[in-house]
């Protein structure tokens, strides 16, 4: 609205008339002024109020992520936790030996990897295990001193020292078809293994007529040495180098599928009672121990009646950064994942583990994503090294002290 003044002057007053007509226009002026706001109120009151706007739905937000520094270590701890072959006593993250010098950047790839096959007790935090991906070590080490608990692994009854040794994916050149150079046969689950339980033992496998024939057609490759056969047996799974009928080669995986339902025996211990080795049980030296002994190699291969039939996998790219499949379902990290027993550790449990010892000196973050026949107690693990000849050279010669953490949520 615009406001109109009449300013005061020092003229003459006007006649009468011209009062008259001023009087006039000002009451002209004030009707025009008196409806004008009339009309404008009235436009005001008939237009509808505006729309309101409809609630927007609730935003899903992630879990916020405790910032650093905002984490202490002086908080309750609580209770020790039994379980069917370990007992479990809440320690300080202090009491950790390395925690805060380890990369953990490393182990978040295997702890992703137990996210696709997440246990009820760590799937809630697998998304913020995903968004920690790309953060630091101690970004990493804050949230979780913020969401778990640290556990000392203990045996149940009078302490036990804890046993480290390892495994490893073997990787060895191998034919499709027998030939020279090439017979030592890998097979698959033959037709009738489910018919006989337990099923032939390894030297009724090459003995026996009829163990034979079941066997025939079962086999998947063959490698050149039968030790080297043995070894992928016993690790339970192996990558090879294999050359097909036509020429072409291309790498592939060897899983683990079936066993014969015999019992593991040691071949190693069977070349010590022998008393043809001693003191370096280890797999260089048991092939020094063989070498030196050709006649040893039969008995050595039949001593274990146990046999493991595998399943063919291709290996693409991506697959052939990771391990096989654990006991757990998810691919094994070399250097970051363990065999232990499931009955003393889940699987998919974040583990802290020390070892100091000749072969290596170990404190790190690790997943629990397997097991194995021979992982049995509290303290005991088998440590993934990865595939390969270094690899196998690594685990041929571990076998160390162990102490073992497990990492729970609060």
């Amino acid at each position: 609205m615009v406001h109109h003044t009449i300013s005061n002057s020092n003229t003459s007053a006007p006649s009468a008339s011209s009062r008259i007509k001023v009087m006039k226009r000002a009451s002209r002026f004030r009707f025009l002024a008196a409806a004008l706001i009339v009309g404008m109120l009235a436009s005001c009151a008939v237009q509808p109020p505006p729309p309101t706007p409809a609630p927007l739905p609730p935003q899903r937000t992630e879990p916020a992520l405790p910032l650093p520094g905002t984490v202490t270590d002086g908080a309750p701890i609580g209770p020790a936790i039994e379980r069917a072959r370990s007992r479990w006593v809440p320690v300080r993250w202090a009491d950790l030996p390395g925690f805060e010098q380890d990369n953990t950047t490393e182990a978040w790839n295997a702890w992703i990897k137990s996210c696709e096959r997440p246990g009820p007790t760590f799937a809630p935090l697998c998304s913020e295990v995903r968004r920690l991906s790309l953060g630091t070590p101690d970004e990493q080490r804050q949230w979780m001193k913020a969401r778990l608990q640290p556990y000392r692994v203990e045996a149940l009854g009078a302490p036990t020292e804890g046993l480290l040794t390892s495994y490893f994916e073997p990787m060895f050149d191998a034919s499709r078809s027998a030939r020279v150079g090439f017979g030592a046969p890998l097979y698959r689950p033959p037709a009738g293994l489910a018919q006989r339980k337990p099923w032939y033992t390894r030297q009724e496998m090459e003995t026996l007529p009829e163990a034979r024939a079941q066997l025939a057609g079962s086999e998947i490759a063959y490698l050149a040495d039968p030790v080297d056969a043995l070894i992928l047996q016993i690790q339970g799974s192996g990558r090879m180098r294999v050359t097909e009928a036509d020429g072409s080669q291309r790498l592939v995986r060897l899983a683990f599928a079936a066993t014969n339902d015999q019992p593991y025996r040691s071949p190693g211990k069977w070349l010590i009672d022998q008393g043809l080795l001693r003191g370096d049980v280890t797999w260089p030296g048991i092939r020094n121990t063989l070498a030196a002994n050709p006649q040893a190699l039969q008995g050595f291969l039949w001593s274990n009646p146990r046999m493991v039939f595998f399943r063919e996998e291709a290996l693409s790219p991506l697959d052939a950064q990771f391990g096989p499949r654990g006991a757990q379902g998810v691919a094994l990290t070399p250097g970051r994942s363990i065999a232990v027993d499931p009955q003393s550790i889940p699987y998919g449990t974040p583990v802290w583990l020390s070892s100091q010892g000749p072969v290596a000196n170990l404190q790190r973050l690790v997943l629990a994503q397997d097991t194995g026949s021979a992982i049995v107690g509290a303290v005991r693990a088998d440590y993934f090294a990865g595939w390969g000849a270094q690899a196998g050279d690594f685990a041929g010669r571990m076998k160390q002290p162990l102490r073992l953490w497990v990492l729970w949520p609060r």
